[in-house]
C-alpha cells in the first residue's frame, strides 16, 4: 500500500489536482496515470455502475501510477461503501447531501478507528487494506484510517446555512461547493441565479479557509482556475470523463452527422 497522497499535500500544504472517472476499468486509471499530470483521481460512484471486485482493481492502477484515490458516494449506504472503499485501498471519500452537522458527525465516525482518544467505529476487518490475512500491526491500520481524506459536499441550503458548525468538526478536512443541488434545494432554476450561489459559494470557501479546512472546486477549463485561486483555492478537480466524452459527440459528432446526411 503507498503512503496516502491526498493526506501527504494537506500535511505538507500542497495543491492538489483531480480529474474524474466513471470508468471502474484499470485501463482508464492507467491511461490517466501515464500522464504523470493528475495528483488522484475520482470515481464518481454516485453516478456509475459498480460493484465491490472494481474497488481494487481501480486502488490497484492508481498506486502502480503514483496516484491517490477518491470514491464519491450515495448518502444512503454511505457507511457500508465508505468501509469497503478504505479496505480496498482508497485514500479519500467524498460524501454527499449531508445537511447538517450531526449527520457530518456521523459519517466521520464511521471511518475514524475505533480506538481510545477517537470518535470513531472503524475495527480491524481483513482486506487488501490490512494486507489480508498478512495483518499490519494495528498501531499501522490506526494511522492509515486517521489519513483517509474526508471530504463533504456543500449542496444544500441547510448545509449552507450550517457551514461555521460542519467546518468546526474534527476529521472535516475538505468541502466541496456543489451549486446544481444547492439551487435545487431553494427551488431555483440554476441559470437564473448565478449571482446568487456564487456568493454561497465564496461564503463557503472563505469559511473553510478560516477554519483550516480545504475548499476543493470542479472547473471544465484551466481558464476556470483563475477566480478560485484569487479566493484562496488549491484543491482542483478538472474535467469528467462522461462530460467530455458527450462534449464531442454533441460536437463533432453533429458536424460529422450533417455531413454524412448531406450525402444521402
Amino acid at each position: 500500500m503507498k503512503e496516502n497522497k491526498l493526506r501527504y499535500h494537506i500535511d505538507h500544504d500542497l495543491p492538489l489536482l483531480s480529474t474524474r472517472l466513471w470508468s471502474t476499468q484499470p485501463f482508464f486509471w492507467e491511461a490517466i496515470g501515464a500522464t504523470g499530470t493528475f495528483d488522484y483521481v475520482e470515481f464518481v460512484a454516485e453516478y456509475a455502475p459498480y460493484d465491490f471486485t472494481d474497488l481494487p482493481n481501480m486502488a490497484r492502477a492508481a498506486e502502480l501510477n503514483d496516484m491517490g484515490t477518491m470514491i464519491k458516494l450515495d448518502f444512503q449506504n454511505r457507511g457500508y461503501v465508505a468501509q469497503k472503499a478504505v479496505q480496498a485501498g482508497f485514500q479519500s471519500i467524498m460524501f454527499v447531501d449531508h445537511v447538517n452537522p450531526d449527520q457530518v458527525r456521523e459519517s466521520v465516525s464511521l471511518i475514524k478507528p475505533k480506538t481510545p482518544g477517537s470518535i470513531g467505529e472503524f475495527g480491524y476487518p481483513n482486506g487488501r487494506y490490512i494486507g489480508g490475512q498478512s495483518h499490519i500491526p494495528v498501531a499501522d491500520h490506526i494511522k492509515r484510517l486517521n489519513d483517509i481524506v474526508l471530504c463533504f459536499m456543500i449542496e444544500k441550503e441547510e448545509a449552507v446555512n450550517n457551514i461555521e458548525e460542519i467546518c468546526s468538526i474534527p476529521g472535516v478536512d475538505m468541502i466541496q461547493f456543489g451549486p446544481n443541488d444547492y439551487c435545487m434545494s431553494k427551488g431555483w432554476n440554476r441559470a437564473d441565479h448565478v449571482a446568487d450561489f456564487k456568493e454561497a459559494e465564496r461564503k463557503c470557501i472563505e469559511v473553510a479557509l478560516a477554519h483550516g479546512v480545504r475548499p476543493r472546486c470542479e472547473i471544465v477549463t484551466p481558464a476556470d482556475a483563475e477566480y478560485y485561486v484569487k479566493l484562496g483555492v488549491k484543491d482542483f478537480s478538472l474535467g469528467d470523463q462522461l462530460a467530455k466524452m458527450k462534449a464531442f459527440w454533441n460536437g463533432e459528432g453533429k458536424e460529422m452527422r450533417a455531413i454524412v446526411d448531406d450525402l444521402k
